[in-house]
């Protein structure tokens, strides 16, 4: 009698459509899917969620601004995602849409049945949203405010840099605050609900302790969304929309929910760290009032940044999937970006460690194990294989028991989704199945005829190493598993890692298939060339065509001659477009063969700080003496280059009689406010 598969249960968070894909977004469903596949391949019934987020103002103003109806807008983008999903041979087992028609009736209901129980009340919102972020704030939780004359707050930016707009409104609330006690002994019963536990730190002492507020659910400023049943001025604001979707994907609040009953609670919900808070807080009391148990686990993995910070188009640093998937091979791009991404933390994405993980760790130690060994099996055994031989080395032990050690940490690692480290893991077996060849020796045992049955073992341990090798990367890469086992002549069909074992080698008197590498050696410089190239994008091209082209008709309109004193003037309107902010020199040199300029790096109040160049040297001998003083630096100004060095603003200085001085801050302002 054949018993039941164990069921698995792991979703994305649903992509919103307002734009490409880059591999920042691309991630988490790699991630997610390596996971599925180890899953499978451990003998478990899974179930693969992703798809797309297609409601809300933002999605309704951009279909506007592309002269497309909101519905024609989202068919294209989720065609464009599943067609990106398919280049990069994810194997999910649905692509939900919240505008699938069974998901808003379930939504509906979903609504309605909240209302029924007392847990969602009509009132009037008022607070600053960000249309960007789908996300109301209060003004204490802004990251910037914008003032006038009176000191009234007019405006600001989200804790996300995106503008905010004043909203009052009526809505409809969710009773947060109701199920916030039990919200914080269901984090103590369950400690390992949110992962890593960082996380959960930041959901108790940021939201939990301060007071969890009543959550705005509707929106009647705008139309596209889901109707709120009996009400439909009001459409069902973004989270309870999207939320639902882990549940109505499933069957929820159909008359087919044969899913549902099979594969939830879902095992693992993995989301960006951006929106840990809406999984962690909202969702779990959402389900528990609707008296359904909550997901084993949310994993809230961190970003994919560039050097110069966070990605996006706007600053011209985006690298989209497709790209390097064309030029490297998709197993080299998942490979990369399963193993840049720390657990927990961020990982930092950058030409050079991308092009030196290609080189290094897929051409040079597993492209060259496995050529290595396919040559010297053809030169020595005409091409054949054993299974097993009588004759030993003194260093096959320790191999055995390194393979038999890596199938462990790497099955503990990948069970723990820590997938940089289970592709770690596997890397000790590639060294040191290249040094088993450097120890044994094969091209001295070759010359001795007495040694031949020593080197078939020597032969036939190294194709047992790769055999594990390619079993443990399966999840990771789709292809080059395969292309491993059919150059060794082996079955290329899934290797099952319930029972994975070294010796598990049935293979005898196999013709090892002499193949090209499989991951060939890249040029550095052009390769470093080719990616720069890559990530200037259309966007960012068109942004500055129309910023030039805007300075010049502000320049044009605005100057005026002061005929007393002959000094042009500009009027208030261009001077407010002037940023300047306070900045704390952190470190400070000249820069190698230029006489005048010094460069400085600065605390700007931003993750990435700021590098600025300045022709102060004369005044300024010993630039230390300004390392940790306050500045004001000019932050919009255009970087240029200057003698091969890279400066991102202007810092205000003062002259008189020909003395220069920097204008100094008082050390109490913070880095980053700014100078009105």
């Amino acid at each position: 009698m054949a018993t039941e598969k164990p069921t698995y249960y792991i979703t994305t968070p649903i992509y919103y459509p307002s734009g490409k894909l880059h591999i920042g977004n691309s991630y988490t469903t790699i991630a997610c899917d390596a996971e599925a596949r180890f899953k499978r391949l451990n003998g478990y019934d899974v179930f693969f969620l992703t798809g797309t987020d297609e409601h809300g103002l933002k999605i309704e103003q951009k279909a506007d601004k592309l002269g497309m109806q909101p519905q024609e807008y989202v068919d294209q983008m989720a065609a464009s995602i599943k067609k990106l999903w398919k280049t990069l041979k994810i194997t999910n087992d649905k692509f939900i849409r919240t505008t699938d028609d069974y998901h808003e009736k379930a939504v509906q209901k979903i609504f309605q049945k909240f209302v029924d129980q007392g847990d969602i009340y009509k009132g009037e919102y008022t607070g600053w949203y960000s249309v960007d972020d789908e996300e109301y704030f209060t003004e204490s939780q802004l990251a910037e405010v914008y003032r006038d004359d009176n000191g009234k707050v007019i405006g600001g930016k989200a804790p996300s840099g995106h503008e905010v707009q004043l909203v009052k409104e009526e809505s409809y609330f969710f009773k947060m605050s109701k199920y916030a006690d039990w919200l914080m002994n269901y984090y103590k019963e369950h400690p390992d609900f949110i992962e890593p536990h960082t996380r959960m730190n930041e959901m108790v002492n940021n939201f939990l302790k301060p007071g969890l507020e009543d959550l705005a659910v509707t929106r009647t400023s705008f139309n596209w969304g889901v109707k709120v049943p009996n009400d439909p001025k009001h459409v069902v604001y973004v989270w309870i929309d999207a939320l639902s979707n882990y549940i109505t994907a499933l069957g929820y609040g159909s008359d087919n929910d044969e899913l549902f009953k099979k594969f939830w609670p879902a095992d693992v919900h993995m989301v960006g760290k951006e929106i840990v808070r809406f999984h962690t807080i909202y969702w779990p009391i959402m389900l528990h009032a609707l008296g359904l148990p909550l997901p084993k686990h949310v994993i809230g993995h961190g970003w994919l940044t560039m050097k110069d910070g966070k990605m996006s188009k706007s600053k011209g640093n985006v690298i989209y999937p497709e790209t390097l998937v064309d030029r490297y091979g998709l197993d080299a791009t998942r490979y990369y970006l399963l193993r840049a991404m720390p657990f927990g933390n961020d990982g930092v994405f950058s030409p050079e460690d991308f092009v030196d993980k290609v080189n290094f760790d897929l051409a040079n130690d597993l492209g060259n194990l496995l050529n290595r060994t396919v040559a010297m099996i053809n030169k020595y055994q005409d091409g054949k294989l054993v299974a097993d031989n009588d004759a030993t080395t003194p260093y096959d032990a320790d191999l055995e028991q390194t393979a038999a050690d890596v199938i462990d940490e790497y099955k503990d690692l990948m069970n723990k989704t820590h997938f940089a480290d289970a592709l770690a893991a596997v890397w000790k077996l590639v060294s040191r199945a290249n040094k088993y060849i450097d120890e044994t020796e094969p091209w001295v045992l070759a010359k001795d005829d007495s040694k031949k049955a020593e080197l078939s073992d020597v032969m036939t341990h190294l194709a047992k190493s790769l055999r594990v090798i390619a079993a443990l990367l399966q999840p990771a890469m789709p292809d080059a598993p395969k292309e491993i086992c059919r150059q060794l002549g082996l079955s290329e069909e899934p290797i099952a890692l319930t029972s994975l074992a070294f010796n598990d080698f049935s293979a005898t008197a196999q013709v090892v298939k002499k193949g090209t590498p499989i991951f060939p050696r890249r040029d550095v410089k052009e390769e470093v060339e080719f990616i720069k190239s890559k990530m200037t994008t259309n966007e960012k091209k068109k942004g500055r065509k129309a910023m030039e082209e805007a300075k010049q008709k502000v320049q044009a309109s605005a100057k005026q001659e002061d005929e007393s004193t002959g000094k042009k003037a500009i009027r208030i309107d261009v001077f407010d477009k002037v940023e300047l902010k306070v900045a704390k020199i952190t470190a400070a040199d000249h820069v190698e063969g230029a006489d005048k300029l010094l460069k400085f790096q600065m605390d700007d109040g931003t993750a990435e700080g700021r590098q600025i160049l300045s022709g102060i040297a004369k005044w300024y001998p010993d630039p230390s003496v300004l390392v940790g003083k306050n500045v004001v630096i000019v932050a919009n100004l255009k970087p240029r280059k200057m003698r091969g060095e890279l400066s991102q603003g202007m810092m205000l200085s003062a002259e008189k009689d020909g003395d220069v001085k920097v204008v100094i801050a008082p050390d109490d302002l913070v880095p980053g406010m700014s100078v009105e």
